[in-house]
């Protein structure tokens, strides 16, 4: 019996329809060449980039103003805090202050490669700043009020991170490794309070 092979028609339709299965968009890269050097004075802002980079700017400018304030509340905290165990504390205040300088910094860069000027200006910088500097009237007061500003940090970073989705994965991505730390920051705080004042009874923001 003669086996049967299939007609040249067959064939040729089976290859157009792997030629019209859809693949994944790539730009050309010879274009991509072409754009990279047809703007060079925008530095890393290129047609891809999918958020208004001057909403960004300013959106970061408050998170760098939130950072700088996080930064002076915890240094003035380890610096001044005073009672029974409260070197362990200033201790866990001054690791704090390090880690929100480190926030900072990163947040300034990124102002600095979207092309903005990073605001270090201390005139408005309360009103910038997402979170208050209350310096508190002892150990306790001061433990809360880190836990209060954390608590509003984590809120903010949780809505920015959403806001930037796909359209700015980069500022995305810093974000969410900040969030990471300020979680880790709000529990240290909500550990402390708990041991030295039992159940915290927090005021709603």
């Amino acid at each position: 019996m003669a086996t049967a092979h299939p007609s040249k028609d067959t064939a040729n339709t089976s290859k157009t329809a792997k030629e019209t299965v859809k693949e994944p968009f790539l730009s050309d890269v010879r274009m991509l060449r072409k754009q990279a050097r047809a703007h060079l004075s925008e530095g890393v802002m290129t047609p891809a980039y999918g958020a208004d980079v001057d909403k960004t700017i300013e959106i970061l400018q408050s998170v760098l103003a939130t950072e700088i304030v996080c930064v002076l509340r915890y240094t003035m905290h380890a610096v001044s805090a005073t009672g029974i165990s409260s070197e362990a504390v200033k201790k866990e205040f001054a690791e704090h202050a390090r880690e929100e300088q480190e926030h900072m910094m990163k947040v300034a860069e990124r102002i600095n490669q979207l092309g903005g000027t990073p605001n270090f200006n201390p005139e408005g910088l309360a009103s910038r700043s997402a979170s208050e500097y209350v310096e508190g009237d002892n150990l306790v007061d001061m433990i809360r009020e880190n836990l209060v500003a954390e608590r509003i940090a984590v809120e903010h970073y949780r809505e920015l991170i959403k806001y930037f989705g796909d359209k700015d994965p980069t500022t995305r991505v810093m974000l969410e490794g900040i969030l990471g730390n300020e979680e880790e920051h709000a529990n240290d705080m909500h550990d402390l309070l708990i041991a030295h004042e039992g159940t915290p009874n927090l005021p709603k923001h």
